[in-house]
């Protein structure tokens, strides 16, 4: 039944664009440097006129022949590959927080090279003047996640194809803005080994919809968070399914604001007992964490390890 709730998806209020077959007319760039790993501006073709981009970390030290997992960390709104990776611990607050980059994605980049996997750090398309994207794809039975979905499916035609990647190990981790791509795109293409929400899994439903509370989408600007037709389809709970039987995981900070911990569990509560009952309960993980709207870093590197080694 998988294979059907996915088209259903993603040939409903996703949509998909045609799969594109033409060259990736791959471009590289050395540009970063650190002790552990050197880093890479990457631009490919997504379609004609169309172009991917990214940031690649390579560890040093991987011998001939060697094949190492890899891992796609994904921003949030209005991010930056460059704000993953590279950024020194400073401007600590005195309640333990943290301003600026490393706040929210506490140096993911680099300290998931270190350890030793490869890093793939998108630039997604949600940032600047954006929105209009979906204004002119919805009538078109399109929106912002189509050109999403074949970014990282071009992405991924490039990544498995590199002689130092474990192609069967390609995980997937997303905060915020990355966090609902965490429960849109891996669930869709199948090569993505596991998928990690941080920061953005609730009860999407009630989030659109409700004027009780004052992290409803209901109130700001943003109006293409609910996703044209997404509500009578699927809530994050269905979408999280569609990773089974491959590893799915939820970060969620006590004091982040896109939600209330009672939603969150609510909604993680169905996969839950999806995977057990398909006697996979120890694919899935839930980490509540005393903290912010960031990346913990904590019980996420150990469900990397699980499931991707390392």
């Amino acid at each position: 039944m998988a294979p059907e709730y996915r088209s259903k998806l993603w040939d409903g209020p996703i949509g998909r664009l045609p799969g594109s077959t033409g060259p990736l007319n791959l471009r590289t760039r050395l540009a970063y440097r650190d002790k552990a790993w050197d880093g890479y501006d990457v631009v490919y073709d997504v379609a004609p006129e169309v172009f991917g981009y990214g940031v690649l970390l390579i560890p040093k030290g991987i011998a001939r022949g060697e094949r190492r997992p890899v891992v796609v960390a994904q921003h949030g709104l209005e991010g930056r590959p460059q704000d993953m990776f590279g950024c020194p611990e400073i401007d600590r607050q005195p309640d333990g927080s943290y301003t600026g980059n490393f706040h929210y994605y506490q140096n993911v980049g680099s300290r998931l090279a270190e350890r030793g996997y490869v890093v793939y750090m998108p630039q997604n398309p949600y940032i600047g003047d954006f929105r209009p994207i979906n204004r002119l794809a919805n009538p078109l039975g399109l929106s912002l996640f189509s050109f999403i979905l074949a970014q990282h499916g071009r992405m991924l035609d490039w990544v498995s194809s590199l002689p130092y990647v474990d192609a069967s190990k390609i995980g997937f981790y997303g905060l915020s803005y990355g966090g609902k791509t965490a429960v849109r795109v891996p669930p869709l293409l199948e090569r993505y080994a596991l998928s990690i929400c941080s920061g953005d899994y609730n009860e999407w439903i009630w989030k659109v919809t409700t004027t009780d509370y004052p992290f409803s989408y209901m109130f700001p600007g943003e109006w293409e968070m609910d996703g044209f037709g997404l509500r009578s389809v699927a809530n994050h709970s269905e979408m999280a399914k569609l990773m089974a039987p491959r590893p799915f995981m939820v970060e969620r900070g006590h004091r982040d604001g896109v939600g209330i911990d009672a939603w969150v569990a609510y909604e993680y509560a169905p996969v839950k007992r999806f995977y057990d009952e398909m006697g996979i309960g120890d694919q899935t993980e839930f980490e509540y964490f005393n903290g912010p709207h960031m990346m913990h870093l904590q019980g996420t590197l150990e469900f990397l390890r699980k499931h991707l080694g390392r």
